[in-house]
């Protein structure tokens, strides 16, 4: 369906979108064109006065009585054509400088445009947005297939404005000056330019082909990067080269396929131009020594004819950057019109009562064609300042159901609640302010500790900072270190263990001073005596804040209000600790194979 429905947008659409980027570089993306049309008349005019100079040094030499007063006259009209020339070349030029500078401005000025468009839209996008594009697929449409874009529209509005003028200028100018021979441009230009369009439709099918080679290609990058270590860990260093070559391969194989039908061009071009100066001088040879045509005129012809062919070349380059940043646009345009699965409703709530929180009837799948739901039948009440715990095997659905919490995720079926209102009435940053959220995978940005910390708070005071460290048992190992919370945090936290990542992420969520907290197996790298030390913090300090705790370990929930069983997308068992010791099965076997390894209610 997705296919169909991006074939029935007409291309003038989609150009007509990515226009819109060009913004403030109007101006140069104007300019351009009427600079290369001041260019092309200058070329142009050039010849005709060749021709002049050329037949009037002619006529000198064929005289046989020259005398001093026509040799001092043929002398100022040369001078005359050669002060004529002179500016002509000066203006033709300056007005290329010109239109190249406006040309790489506004080309250039439209890929920023397109980049900072698209990439403030995929920040709008939801996990269910993200999850339709690979990762590696918006990498390549935000750099290359923009710079294709950026060279189309390089050529578009330089070479494809000079091209015409000058191939019809040169065609009228040819019939002007010898229309014996206007018959021989009739024959070779339909020549080549058949020869460009057979070219142009062989090579299209490939780029189709090759981008998507491309996504292939950077999401092996990617995935190598991020896992490097267990890469290197499991020696299967040469296992990941050998998947590189074979997608760096097939990249390359489609490329040389297209560069086997692009340098058909060259040979065809200098065939029309050997081609063309043959006839014009067999039968222009014959005109002029009939006297039909002067010399001058001839040479004009053939500077026209040549003009007129690399124009028509050229056109075919700018056909085959069309032709590769046609695919380049339909993916761009893709993201651009993305629609976000969540969004605000046009009268968005902006105040959260408090961080009760009902699910009714939930149920949800990730995807509207999936046969199975990910989370069926949940009905759950919360109150408002409750600790609640969620235990459950591997695929339970523990974490899908939290991020429906905070809009991540949109129910398929029912509604949750926070504050008594339907999720999907809040304003999206005033819900996402008031849910803070450390995820399973726990990310920190070069920078410093500071840094890192105010993602959570922008303007936090030092003294909230180590306050929330401190709750989080972060500022215990913060003091540590040679600079304190000014300690550089490389790339993606790796000059810190897991555990002290996830305290530091705890911290950042808590500075949000949210009215919900979900920690989504945020402990799990912690141990169990600093586990415990940060739920007793939050106990005292928090005790208003409603707040989740999934893990794996009983000892991180034992202590929470309530424990929620989770069992294959539904709820098992609700109740404490006590109570699922007794009566639910999941919960035993979890905790007794964790304290007793192997032991029963009976040991």
């Amino acid at each position: 369906m997705k296919n169909k429905t991006k074939n029935k947008t007409s291309y003038w659409t989609i150009v007509k979108k990515i226009s819109q980027s060009v913004r403030e570089f109007k101006l140069p993306m104007i300019l351009t064109p009427i600079f290369v049309g001041l260019e092309v008349i200058m070329e142009c005019i050039i010849p005709i006065v060749i021709a002049m100079l050329i037949d009037e040094l002619n006529g000198l030499s064929q005289n046989p009585a020259i005398t001093d007063e026509i040799a001092n006259q043929a002398m100022q009209n040369i001078l005359i054509y050669c002060g004529i020339l002179l500016p002509l070349a000066v203006f033709s030029l300056v007005f290329g400088l010109l239109s190249g500078r406006f040309a790489a401005t506004a080309s250039l000025g439209l890929s920023r445009n397109l980049r900072h468009d698209m990439f403030e839209k995929i920040q709008t996008f939801s996990f269910e947005n993200i999850d339709k594009y690979a990762t590696s697929g918006l990498v390549t449409r935000i750099t290359t297939d923009v710079y294709y874009v950026q060279m189309a529209v390089m050529n578009i509005i330089r070479i494809a404005v000079r091209g015409p003028m000058m191939i019809i200028f040169s065609l009228v100018m040819c019939f002007v000056l010898a229309p014996q021979l206007w018959w021989t441009f009739l024959i070779i230009i339909p020549i080549v330019a058949a020869a460009l369009l057979f070219i142009i439709l062989k090579a299209s099918p490939i780029f189709v082909r090759v981008f998507d080679e491309y996504d292939d290609l950077n999401d092996r990058i990617e995935k190598n990067i991020k896992g490097i270590r267990v890469v290197k860990s499991y020696v299967r260093s040469e296992y990941e080269k050998k998947l590189f070559y074979q997608r760096a391969k097939a990249v390359r194989d489609d490329f040389i396929k297209a560069d086997k039908i692009f340098v058909l061009s060259n040979p065809v071009m200098q065939f029309a131009i050997y081609l063309l100066i043959t006839l014009c001088t067999y039968f222009g040879g014959t005109y002029i020594l009939n006297g039909a045509m002067t010399i001058g005129n001839f040479n004009s012809l053939m500077l026209y004819g040549v003009q007129c062919l690399f124009s028509l070349m050229m056109l075919g380059q700018v056909l085959i950057s069309i032709t590769m940043a046609t695919t380049s646009v339909k993916r761009i345009y893709e993201i651009l019109t993305e629609v976000p699965t969540i969004k605000d409703n046009d009268n968005p709530i902006f105040e959260i009562k408090d961080g009760s929180i009902d699910f009714d009837n939930v149920s949800f799948k990730y995807k509207k064609e999936a046969q199975r739901y990910a989370l069926s039948d949940v009905n759950l009440h919360i109150n408002s300042g409750e600790t609640i715990g969620i235990i459950g095997g591997t695929g339970s659905a523990k974490s899908t159901l939290v991020n429906l919490i905070s809009r991540l995720y949109d129910t398929t079926e029912g509604e949750v609640k926070v504050g008594g209102i339907n999720v999907k009435e809040y304003d999206l940053t005033t819900l996402r302010n008031n849910v803070s959220v450390v995820l399973q995978k726990n990310i920190l940005f070069s920078g410093s500790i500071k840094d890192n910390l105010r993602w959570g708070n922008e303007n936090a005071s030092d003294e909230e900072i180590i306050h929330a460290c401190k709750l989080a048992c972060a500022d215990e190992f913060i003091m540590q270190f040679k600079d304190g919370y000014n300690h550089m945090i490389e790339q993606g936290g790796t000059n810190v263990s897991g555990g002290q990542k996830q305290r530091l992420c705890i911290a950042r969520a808590l500075l949000k001073n949210p009215k919900i907290l979900i920690l989504d197996d945020s402990t799990s790298a912690v141990d169990t005596k600093t586990d415990a030390k940060i739920r007793a913090s939050f106990k005292e300090y928090i005790p208003e804040v409603t707040k989740f705790i999934i893990a794996q370990r009983i000892s991180s929930v034992e202590d929470a209000d309530r424990i929620i069983v989770m069992n294959d997308g539904k709820i098992d068992a609700v109740g404490t600790h006590e109570q699922l010791l007794k009566t639910n099965q999941i919960y035993q076997e979890c905790y007794y194979s964790q304290t007793k390894r192997g032991g029963s209610l009976n040991d």
